[in-house]
């Protein structure tokens, strides 16, 4: 005799998010919960010099650029029940005059940094790159500290498509802040002054 083999209902935020400790870093990919595990040192350093990088040039906005909100390990719920806990994300104060907030937030970025590690990228490459795209993430970058080289993506009609691929430099621009130079080299501990 045959018998049918009940599979487990997909996850959601109420029922396995919503009572979990704020510092849980959980995500709901694919109607499945994942542990994001937590950063290595290199990794953190990156976050940290990044947010506060981008943070520092372009939370006001200048020049007739937008401003940005920027925000650094938060639950964003990209569709009803697929939670992602992006490295850092970025949204344009034109598309949103109001910061972002909520547990989850549900405002769409207009841009994702994902720092790859050995635990993480292909989830960061696949799944979670694909969702990106199906939400209408504009711009999606991809920092690999191993081989010390970031990657800029921007969403176009077939997925993302490649836009910039730089190394540790210390004036490079960068979609979608191409308009004032980024010190890369930070994001990969590089000091001011050193070679990278």
């Amino acid at each position: 005799m045959n018998t049918a083999r009940k599979l487990p209902a997909p996850a959601t935020f109420a029922d396995d998010l919503a009572s979990a400790p704020e510092d849980a870093r959980l995500e709901i990919i694919g109607g499945e919960v994942f542990e994001k595990e937590t950063a290595s040192f290199e990794h953190g350093d990156c976050q940290l010099a990044l947010g506060e990088g981008l943070r520092v040039r372009f939370r006001r906005g200048d020049d007739g650029h937008p401003g940005w909100w920027f925000a650094s390990e938060v639950l964003i719920e990209l569709f009803p029940d697929e939670i992602y806990i992006p490295d850092v994300a970025g949204w344009r104060r034109d598309r949103h005059p109001e910061r972002p907030s909520g547990r989850p937030v549900r405002a769409r970025p207009d841009w994702i940094c994902e720092i790859l590690s050995p635990s993480t990228a292909r989830r960061d490459l696949g799944e979670k790159r694909a969702a990106y795209a199906a939400a209408g993430v504009e711009f999606l970058w991809f920092i690999n500290l191993e081989h010390r080289t970031l990657t800029a993506l921007r969403l176009g009609e077939q997925g993302y498509v490649l836009v910039q691929a730089v190394g540790p430099e210390p004036a490079a621009r960068v979609p979608p802040f191409e308009h004032a130079d980024l010190d890369v080299g930070l994001f990969f501990g590089v000091e001011p002054g050193e070679a990278g």
